[in-house]
């Protein structure tokens, strides 16, 4: 199962109701960005989708597909929408962890070593094909991605917020390529798993390059928010109501992949959480201050499918996790 196959909500109409919380400014802010993607993006919706609510959620997406259907594209026209510093980090097979986080130089004049900061020390960051570089460059990324802070010499520095990580990677390429630790992977919010366009969104894709003429597709984009504004959002998602037939229909979504028979791990409450606050966030651009059972179906799969391993049976059967993960929101009651 890909996003293709969930329904995801149409536009949400500007809410008219008299919320508890400031949903207005979020559904403007949030329309802006839309729009500004809109300008050079063709499809990939859901793609857009996931990322804005992975910002509201303050969490981390990995977007992983084929070369060519705008994976890095999409990540940097949506930073180049925020007021924020943005870093992109090329991972390699010879890269090392100071080159993501940094490293200290002796400097002569003070005769004292200063640290340099790395391209970690930014706001957005975007790691194109992460899956490239070796164990202990990923390893790298474990405090950062969890705490948001690096520890150098004993010395502890903390990233500014916000602090989000995009990265992509090829699912079809091995020669060259490192698969990622599962704990690694778990510190990521959502894993979107993307397609190729189908052939109306290929044609407008061509048009629209075409009527370009050559020029850059970044220099379309205007910011709309800066990283005040994203904080205040981040707070507001937070505030959104849960009720707790909705907690609880999480958890038993979550917990079913840890008896599955057709799995061989199954997800930890990190992955509880996740869909918890993916689920706020998705309320909120809905233009509601609570959370319903189809903001829960709309972000688990996505929050699910990179923290479950299939057993190896099921998987020479056939059987996926995206299928798997289906079943089961399928197989839970949903709450009334």
């Amino acid at each position: 199962m890909d996003e293709s196959q969930l329904e995801p909500e149409k536009t949400p109409i500007e809410p008219s109701f008299e919320a508890s919380l400031d949903l207005g400014r979020i559904f403007k802010s949030i329309s802006q960005v839309r729009k500004e993607l809109n300008k050079v993006i063709v499809g990939q919706n859901d793609l857009i989708e996931f990322l804005i609510i992975g910002i509201l959620a303050d969490g981390h997406c990995l977007i992983e597909g084929v070369p060519g259907i705008a994976k890095t594209l999409s990540a940097k026209l949506l930073a180049r929408t925020l007021s924020v510093d943005f870093s992109r980090i090329q991972f390699t097979p010879d890269l090392m962890p100071s080159d993501i986080l940094g490293t200290s130089i002796f400097n002569q004049k003070t005769t004292n070593f200063e640290f340099k900061h790395g391209p970690i020390f930014s706001n957005i960051i975007l790691i194109d094909e992460i899956n490239r570089a070796p164990a202990k460059t990923q390893a790298a990324l474990f405090e950062v991605m969890a705490e948001k802070q690096i520890t150098i010499d004993g010395n502890t520095y903390t990233m500014a917020n916000p602090f989000i990580v995009f990265a992509t990677q090829n699912p079809i390429e091995q020669e060259g390529t490192y698969r990622l630790p599962e704990a690694q992977l778990d510190r990521f919010l959502f894993k979107i798993n993307l397609d190729y366009p189908d052939l109306e969104d290929e044609i407008k894709i061509i048009e629209k390059h075409n009527s370009r003429k050559g020029s850059s597709e970044l220099a379309e984009i205007n910011a709309v928010l800066n990283a005040k504004d994203i904080q205040e959002m981040q707070q507001i998602c937070k505030q959104i109501t849960v009720e707790k037939s909705i907690v609880e229909y999480i958890a038993k979504i979550v917990y079913q992949t840890r008896v599955h028979p057709a799995l061989y791990l199954g997800s930890s409450p990190r992955a509880s959480i996740a869909i918890l606050s993916a689920s706020k966030a998705k309320a909120a651009i809905s233009g509601r201050d609570f959370v319903i059972p189809e903001d829960v179906k709309y972000v688990a799969s996505v929050c699910m499918r990179h923290r479950v391993t299939v057993s190896p049976e099921k998987e020479m059967e056939g059987l996926t996790a995206d299928y798997i993960i289906k079943e089961m929101i399928e197989s839970v009651e949903v709450p009334r």
